[in-house]
């Protein structure tokens, strides 16, 4: 009993770690990068940028004033799922960014008389805030905003998440458009385009893609394959039977998980055993048992 708790404590210190991290990253994004250059990303971080060119708002701010009721309304439609992680997310990021645009006076690091540094500002913002937000959504936390909105709509409506929020966020961005124009708005749809790819990215990819899974074709060689499998690169395999749809003749698979360092060691098997066997490779993006990460400590 004392080792599982001591294991939920590192557990959760260290989704705490990230999610101070990951705000901290998404909060250079905003205010070091999208807030100077004029640019609204997209959902609460764009309304607070609109609101600190039209009223001197601190964007830090308006974004945790606007949080805070969403926040309590995800916590009314949805109880315990926007638990301590959320809450700390969204506020971390509104001090984040009020303290680095503190810093930096919200003027950035370009010179924004130039439309190139606008557009390397969206670039910079994208990758900033995904990278920071995918981190904190790894600590199974969120950074509130107009994904809670998101939800509850889609409790109610036939449309899925994605899909509302997505419309929310294009929303924001025009609205950005009144008041910083078209290139402006143009960038900002890239901004946010490179954001959601750098959240999928970091959420399913980052840090798990670290094996390959080859799936070998052998008429005769398995077993010698298989041998040196275990003798050379100390893993197991799984051996399938099944019949080609060309030859009509039953032939032997083997599908063996290595990390990307045996990759051309099992390659080399491969064709040392079998010159004529065929070889596939698929990427694995997480693997959990015997040979790599234990399951408990997952």
């Amino acid at each position: 009993m004392k080792d599982f708790s001591a294991a939920k404590a590192a557990k959760l210190a260290k989704d705490y770690f990230r999610i101070i991290a990951g705000t901290f990253i998404a909060g250079c994004g905003i205010a070091i990068f999208s807030n100077p250059a004029r640019l609204t990303g997209g959902g609460v971080t764009g309304v607070g940028t609109i609101l600190y060119y039209t009223l001197g708002i601190d964007p830090g701010v308006s974004m945790l004033c606007i949080n805070i009721p969403l926040f309590l309304l995800g916590m009314h439609f949805f109880g315990s799922k926007y638990g301590l992680k959320v809450f700390v997310g969204a506020v971390l990021l509104s001090v984040w960014t009020s303290f680095l645009g503190a810093l930096t006076g919200y003027k950035g690091i370009l010179d924004y008389t130039d439309s190139t540094n606008v557009l390397i500002s969206a670039v910079c913002y994208g990758v900033l805030v995904g990278s920071g937000i995918g981190i904190v959504m790894r600590a199974g936390s969120n950074t509130g905003g107009t994904d809670i909105l998101a939800q509850i709509a889609a409790k109610f409506t036939p449309f899925n998440v994605g899909s509302i929020e997505f419309c929310m966020n294009a929303c924001v961005v025009l609205a950005g458009g009144i008041f910083f124009g078209v290139r402006n708005t143009i960038f900002a749809f890239i901004a946010m385009y490179i954001s959601g790819q750098m959240i999928s990215f970091v959420v399913v990819k980052w840090g798990t893609s670290l094996a390959k899974t080859a799936y070998i074709f052998s008429n005769d060689r398995v077993p010698d394959i298989s041998r040196r499998v275990i003798s050379e690169l100390h893993h197991g395999g799984t051996l399938f039977k099944g019949y080609g749809i060309y030859t009509s003749k039953e032939r032997n698979m083997l599908m063996v998980v290595v990390p990307n360092n045996q990759l051309t060691l099992l390659e080399a098997i491969v064709r040392d055993a079998d010159p004529k066997a065929f070889l596939f490779i698929s990427e694995t993006f997480q693997v959990l048992g015997n040979g790599f990460t234990p399951l408990k400590d997952k």
